[in-house]
């Protein structure tokens, strides 16, 4: 099966499963959109919900965080991993808002340049905050995008541009949400049966599903093994 063969059935697949793309992370408006998705790195969407309420109840603004002191962000935020780089981070981007003029604006080159601030993260504010087409890719992404063919997954850059050029524009913005949505639902990196997944069994490759299937079964023996004391 062709490429974009593939990407058609998926898309069709996925459109069923999730006719609605809900923003996993809560926010208010573009600002805390960033500030949520610039927190969710390395630590899981319930943790940052669990978390920004507080935070937000304080600053939810970038002259309210900049006034702030990087301490006093860090503590509010101190059951997320990274905490005090990312207070840090949060602290001089809101900071660097204020002195262009205290708004965020859909435009690539602003929200990168911002501290903490990736092409990932600046992506979903574009897509999610701002509704302009954009394909954020994160490691859930990145790792699918690779097992069902449609990328060779050398790096992220490479995932996107091809995960681009096979779904249709209009359709990026739910779309990556989409695969985030039924990665964690159906297709989970460890333990999966590729055979049996209602997008890997036609899009994996034999030799996939076999390596696959072969690392969870060296996995759990390796679970079984009696520790030596």
């Amino acid at each position: 099966m062709r490429r974009q063969e593939k990407a058609d059935r998926i898309g069709g697949i996925l459109d069923e499963l999730y006719p609605e793309t809900p923003i996993p992370l809560d926010h208010r408006d573009p600002y805390t959109l960033l500030v949520a998705v610039a927190l969710s790195a390395q630590t899981t969407d319930k943790k940052v919900n669990e978390v920004t309420p507080a935070l937000f109840a304080v600053a939810d603004t970038p002259a309210k965080m900049a006034a702030l002191d990087p301490l006093e962000i860090q503590e509010l935020i101190r059951e997320i991993g990274l905490a005090p780089t990312k207070a840090r981070n949060l602290w001089t981007a809101a900071h660097q808002i204020v002195e262009a003029g205290g708004e965020l604006r859909p435009d690539w080159g602003f929200l990168e340049s911002l501290a903490g601030v990736g092409h990932k993260t600046a992506g979903v504010v574009m897509a999610q905050a701002f509704g302009v087409p954009a394909f954020p890719v994160d490691t859930h992404i990145h790792r699918l995008a690779a097992r069902w063919g449609l990328s060779n997954g050398t790096s992220v850059e490479r995932t996107e541009r091809d995960l681009k050029a096979v779904f249709p524009r209009d359709t990026w913005n739910d779309r990556h949400l989409q695969i985030i949505f039924f990665g964690r639902e159906h297709c989970p990196a460890r333990g999966h049966d590729l055979a049996t997944c209602p997008i890997c069994s036609f899009t994996a490759t034999k030799t996939r599903i076999a390596a696959e299937a072969a690392g969870s079964r060296r996995a759990a023996v390796v679970r079984r093994a009696p520790r030596v004391r």
